[in-house]
């Protein structure tokens, strides 16, 4: 299984990645997006990273 994690201190909030697997993201009141679960049956975590504008998010 793929591990997902972000870094906070790139993250800028945007919320495009709760949008497109809000399943997985959530960005909190602190502004960054945080990781609910590891896995999505209904969404290409790399595509989400891959559209994260300051490349905050990685897949391992």
């Amino acid at each position: 299984m793929a591990k997902v994690s972000v870094d906070a201190s790139t993250c800028v909030g945007c919320g495009l990645c709760e949008q497109n697997c809000p399943e997985v993201f959530e960005v909190r009141g602190d502004g960054v997006a945080h990781i609910k679960t590891q896995s999505c049956a209904t969404h290409n975590l790399k595509e989400v990273a891959d559209a994260c504008p300051v490349s905050a998010i990685k897949i391992e």
